[in-house]
């Protein structure tokens, strides 16, 4: 099993950067593809942007291309994201996936590994 710890989300101003980060634990050694979805109040869940786990490969929403950055720390087994320019329409809860495969097309992966989640609250 993998344990997945999202943090770093808050209430920030419109403009504003953000750092989140999710922690993995447990059977990380199986882990070669992190991802981030987000949903929005009312909404569905919507993929974000993910990661291989070499960090070589990644891939973005259309939505957030450009303003954010998905990375990770192999070492310390965690993965981040990037806010820059955030807009009222980034609030939602964030959500941390893992799965065992990077697959060419990662927004539609049913990912085996889930954090909780952080709110990001975008004021305008």
């Amino acid at each position: 099993q993998v344990q997945l710890v999202e943090s770093g989300g808050r209430l920030v101003q419109a403009g504003a950067s953000l750092r989140l980060s999710c922690a993995a634990s447990g059977r990380t050694w199986s882990i070669n593809a992190m991802a981030w979805f987000r949903q929005a109040p009312g909404k569905g869940r919507e993929f974000v942007a993910a990661i291989s786990g070499s960090g070589s490969t990644t891939s973005y929403a259309d939505s957030v291309k450009g303003r954010f950055t998905i990375s990770k720390d192999i070492a310390n087994n965690t993965a981040y994201l990037r806010m820059n320019s955030l807009k009222p329409e980034d609030t939602a809860v964030y959500y941390c996936a893992a799965d065992r495969i990077y697959r060419s097309n990662p927004a539609r992966v049913q990912y085996d590994y889930w954090g909780q989640g952080t709110q990001v609250t975008v004021s305008s």
